[in-house]
């Protein structure tokens, strides 16, 4: 019922909680029930209907005093109840010293404090815990000491808040608040430093609206020699933003920049170039990059705009020309990998087979850490296995399975070895030698968790009340003063039976990051049911089944697509579990005879199944193999049918690895080395 309430919060709803604690008003399950209606409420911004709910919960609240106390005077200052907020948060941190809300609280209460004219008190109690600094507290701040009377102070706050946290919904109003003192005070006008450290993290926030307009009006003040920086860092944003034409304007009007930044003129102008069709224009930017600024960074990236803009072309030998002088010129740089591997796979594809072994052997010699070794390997096996020479295919294809267990090409290596008759073990290659064992911290056994921690008990609470988010802080924190490594399982089992199946993968995901390349019992089996979970599993199955099918398909594409979160949507306005665009639901739902449809159901998991497994099963249909219509269902099928007439594919496989886009062919990748996992895991469905 909590969870229910919280995400929906209809008038049923409400009602289910509020009955529930009023049967049990005497317990303290009544108590969490009506703390979660107060804090539903609160979502819902009805500040004054939370205050009932969370002052019943307060005589029963227990362990979760601090969070009845601190939501309870949230709603009093909301609703404008100052004094009431006062009152309940003025002991706060002496009720409650080792809650994960105490600076929260003291920011209400300064908050509370200040509207009450008390600015001094707010002075004592803020300045006594700024670190880390937070942008509610610095602005608090900068506001009690305006109200004391010391505006110098004060601007200095509002200022560094303005300055360095340019994100933050409370830089707007510091600069408000600035402008009101210096409507009253003279104060000196904001640096050309702290305008250029603002503008700065805009731009790195991906602001870049915000940030071109900074870097503008920085232009009026900074010094002739200073001018060309703040023009190229204006252009960049203005460029990132979508003002093409606008950026192309200041770049050609720039005077005497120092090479290093003309160098990355040249490049932006190139890639404006790029993007709206004009190679000519891009071929002659590279060439003066080459000429002006031959060991520039900027020059690595022309060259790698240069081998992408032939890749799709498609035109290969370009693309190889490139890719190869990439890796030539800057060997060491982070993109050399991926160009000396494009440069052996097109001689893959151009039919120079003898160029392709080379150029896979000097992968793994060159860059055995590098992304690409998989692939590397496998099709090294590839052409020694069409050459006749099997022992070496064996010894690639082993290698390939053992280092990278459940990676894509670890999958495909078993298929091939379990072709290739093995008469005895493989010559040793040194090559492969050069191949690092993984760093795994695996074989990994999760330590039970403290159960006589209060941490751990508070966070089991606020889970049976759907509180999770507040939960998983209380086991973080639990985990800070007890050992063991129990608290990413713990984690991630609260956010699966919250449905947060995405949130569960995410924290598996970061709690170990190699696990493609380990086996299965390597790690808890609760990781693995984490990381590959099967929600919705008898709808998924059924649709899966009327379709023809793989189960363990579908639930890795789901995975790839939404990582099963209903709710989720995409930049393009894709929707749900199989991320469907609403005119690809409407049309499926027709050919469903699914009657009085609407795009908001494609939230509802069943509808997303129903419609998504049918519109799978026609992009299977239309190309024949799986690896296609995957590629189709991420890229469209037009750019597939493109794909698959440039040139012969020697199978599927080949086909994969030769998709230009690097998103959709890592995602068909992911999606057939996920089914394989599922497989592993769950037996057959």
């Amino acid at each position: 019922m909590a969870r229910q309430l919280l995400q929906d919060r209809t008038p049923a709803a409400y009602a289910g909680v509020e009955a529930y604690a009023r049967r049990h008003t005497n317990d303290d399950a009544g108590a969490l029930a009506w703390l979660v209606m107060g804090y539903a409420h609160m979502l819902d911004h009805d500040y004054v209907k939370a205050v009932d709910p969370l002052k019943r919960a307060k005589p029963r609240t227990g362990d979760l005093g601090d969070y009845v106390s601190y939501y309870l005077g949230n709603s009093y200052f909301q609703s404008g109840r100052m004094p009431e907020t006062v009152a309940i948060l003025a002991d706060f941190d002496k009720t409650y010293p080792e809650s994960l809300l105490i600076r929260d609280a003291r920011s209400l209460y300064a908050n509370a404090l200040l509207s009450e004219g008390s600015s001094q008190d707010v002075i004592a109690l803020l300045e006594r815990d700024r670190q880390p600094l937070r942008a509610d507290v610095e602005l608090t701040l900068g506001r009690a000491y305006a109200a004391a009377g010391q505006p110098a102070k004060a601007a200095d706050i509002l200022r560094n808040l303005y300055i360095t946290m340019p994100l933050s919904a409370e830089a707007s109003q510091a600069d408000i608040e600035l402008k009101k003192l210096a409507s009253a005070t003279p104060l000196g006008p904001l640096g050309p430093n702290g305008r250029r450290t603002r503008a700065d993290l805009l731009a790195k926030g991906k602001h870049f609206n915000e940030a071109a307009d900074e870097y503008r009006d920085l232009l009026n003040v900074v010094s002739p020699n200073e001018r060309p920086a703040v023009e190229l860092a204006m252009a960049v944003a203005l460029r990132r933003s979508g003002q093409d034409k606008e950026a192309k304007k200041v770049l050609e009007s720039m005077v005497s920049p120092s090479p290093e930044i003309n160098a990355e003129r040249l490049f932006n102008l190139g890639e404006i170039a790029r993007a709206s069709g004009d190679d000519e224009g891009f071929l002659r930017e590279l060439g003066e990059l080459r000429q002006t600024a031959p060991t520039s960074f900027w020059l690595e990236q022309a060259l790698l705009s240069a081998g992408n803009l032939y890749l799709l072309k498609p035109d290969f030998d370009k693309a190889i020309d490139a890719y190869r002088e990439l890796q030539q010129r800057f060997p060491d740089a982070s993109r050399a990998s991926y160009a000396h591997w494009k440069v052996a796979w097109l001689s893959l594809r151009q039919g120079r087979n003898g160029d392709a072994k080379t150029g896979f052997e000097q992968q793994i010699a060159l860059y055995p850490n590098s992304a690409e070794i998989p692939a590397a390997l496998y099709w090294r096996a590839r052409l020694a296995e069409e050459d006749n020479d099997t022992a070496m295919a064996r010894a690639y294809y082993q290698k390939l399975s053992e280092r990278f267990r459940n990676f894509y090409y670890g999958e495909l290596a078993r298929r091939r070895l379990k072709q290739i008759k093995a008469d005895d073990d493989p010559p040793h290659y040194a090559l492969l030698d050069r191949v690092p064992a993984i760093n795994t911290g695996t074989n990994i056994v999760a330590s039970e968790p403290p159960i006589d921690n209060l941490r751990y008990q508070k966070a089991q609470l606020l889970e049976n009340g759907a509180l999770v988010d507040f939960a998983v802080r209380e086991l973080q924190a639990a985990g800070n003063e007890e050992k063991g490594n129990w608290v990413a399982a713990e984690t991630a089992k609260f956010y699966q039976d919250a449905g947060r199946y995405d949130a569960a993968i995410e924290v598996l995901k970061r709690t170990v990051p190699n696990y493609f390349a380990v086996d299965l019992p390597s790690l808890p089996r609760a990781y693995w049911e984490a990381l590959f979970p099967q929600p919705f599993w008898p709808n998924l199955k059924r649709y899966s089944s009327q379709n023809a099918l793989d189960p363990y398909l579908v639930a890795s594409l789901i995975r790839q697509e939404s990582e099963f979160n209903p709710g989720a949507v995409s930049r393009a306005n894709a929707i749900g579990l199989m991320q469907l665009l609403p005119k690809v639901g409407r049309t499926v739902a027709k050919q469903q005879k699914l009657r009085h449809f609407s795009p908001t159901q494609l939230f509802t998991p069943e509808i997303n199944l129903q419609l998504g497994t049918r519109y799978f099963r026609e992009m299977v249909d239309k190309f024949g193999t799986f690896e296609y219509a995957l590629a189709a269902y991420n890229a469209g099928s037009n750019r597939v049918d493109d794909w698959l007439g440039q040139g012969k594919y020697r199978d599927p496989q080949e086909f994969v690895e030769s998709i230009p886009f690097t998103e959709t062919r890592e995602y068909v990748q992911a999606i057939l080395r996920n089914a394989n996992v599922y497989r592993q895991l769950y037996g057959t469905p």
